[in-house]
């Protein structure tokens, strides 16, 4: 069963009156599916863990505190190797367009998540088609 890699700021953790959550609709969408989910970032694990409320996720995160950065193909590889995985094991939404490039260069399926426009039916979609 593969594992979904679900990008954290700006994705599932969204901006509020001043402050990050959940992105709940996101969340319960997640939820329709048993497979293992882990939330990447960046952020650094003191900071950037208060800030985004990462330590209260109710999946695994995973980061490399910018070094190197989600746009580097070597974060994707690093990340693989800690959970032992393989880019077949996995797909990947996310945010940003160069870290969906970056993702997709070390071999991952991704899907560019427009976090603008919130298209959580193409996000189901894509995920149904490829798990």
């Amino acid at each position: 069963m593969k594992t979904i890699l679900v990008d954290a700021v700006h994705t599932f953790i969204i901006e509020s009156d001043d402050t990050f959550k959940i992105f709940k609709e996101m969340h319960d969408l997640l939820e329709t599916f048993e497979n293992r989910k882990i939330i990447l970032t960046g952020a650094t694990k003191n900071e950037g863990f208060k800030k985004y409320r990462l330590n209260e996720m109710p999946y695994e995160v995973f980061t490399l505190e910018h070094n190197p950065e989600k746009t580097d193909p070597k974060y994707y590889e690093i990340m693989l190797k800690h959970f032992g995985l393989s880019k077949n094991d996995v797909i990947c939404f996310e945010h940003n367009p160069e870290a969906v490039k970056s993702a997709q260069s070390a071999g991952i399926k991704s899907y560019y998540y427009d976090n603008d426009k919130k298209d959580l039916k193409a996000l189901k979609d894509f995920l149904t088609e490829n798990l």
